[in-house]
């Protein structure tokens, strides 16, 4: 799908503005709502899973792998699949999704103190709201950033990789976790401001109402993983562990 960055310049008359600053505001509202929404459902899974104890019981069985790798699965046949998916499949692989992300996300309800977790919370999306925000109204061109940010997302995945190939051998580094939290926190804040500003600027293409819909998945899905990936990230460096 491409998302490119016009007509921001393009002369309108007042009316015509006045037309798709609305729009504009509806198709962004329906974006953070999506993603709102799978945040939600996200949230219900985990907790449930974890404090019913259904997690654990999956965790000793090969179902775990597939907790584990479909939601990769999935994001991969959204990013790659998306021209070939009807809106309303994409949007109900995107809840499928947010669900198992929640299966894979209950370990955090395990690990860490739930006023822990309200508190890091609370600190992401004040943080994720005020980064949209910037990306939203910014007259700044933030493609070189969103750039270097995905640059630093590649790093950040590699450096994990290394890190979990490290812990198979009893020698991970809590050095190299520190590092990538902090730099993760960094990357993830960019990506919000520029995700943000990209999605609004693809508002502006002249599309159909299917793909509309299928532009406003894809954008839910980007806010998404910004999201949840900061608050991670956040959880790792400031969270406290249970007992």
């Amino acid at each position: 799908m491409a998302i490119g960055s016009q007509p921001r310049w393009t002369v309108r008359t007042a009316d015509t503005q006045v037309g798709i600053d609305v729009g504009l505001r509806e198709y962004m509202l329906r974006i953070y709502n999506y993603m709102a929404s799978a945040l939600a459902l996200t949230g219900i899974v985990a907790y449930v899973f974890a404090e019913s104890g259904m997690y654990l019981s999956i965790a000793r069985t090969p179902l775990i792998y597939v907790v584990m790798l479909a939601p990769l699965g999935l994001v991969m046949l959204l990013s790659f699949g998306i021209n070939r998916l009807s809106a309303a499949a994409a949007q109900g692989i995107f809840w499928l999704y947010a669900g198992l992300m929640g299966l894979s996300l209950s370990t955090v309800f395990l690990y860490f103190q739930l006023g822990s977790i309200a508190r890091v919370f609370f600190i992401t999306a004040g943080t994720f709201a005020a980064m949209s925000l910037y990306g939203y109204t910014t007259r700044r061109d933030l493609t070189r950033m969103g750039a270097f940010m995905y640059m630093g997302l590649i790093g950040i995945v590699l450096a994990t990789l290394v890190n979990m190939v490290l812990a198979m051998f009893g020698v991970a580094s809590s050095a190299l976790q520190f590092a990538i939290s902090v730099i993760g926190v960094i990357v993830f804040v960019g990506l919000t401001a520029y995700d943000t500003q990209s999605i609004k600027e693809s508002y502006y293409e002249a599309d159909g109402h299917e793909i509309a819909g299928k532009k406003a998945v894809m954008g839910a899905l980007r806010l998404y993983l910004d999201f949840v990936n900061l608050f991670m990230m956040l959880l790792q460096l400031v969270g406290v562990r249970r007992d």
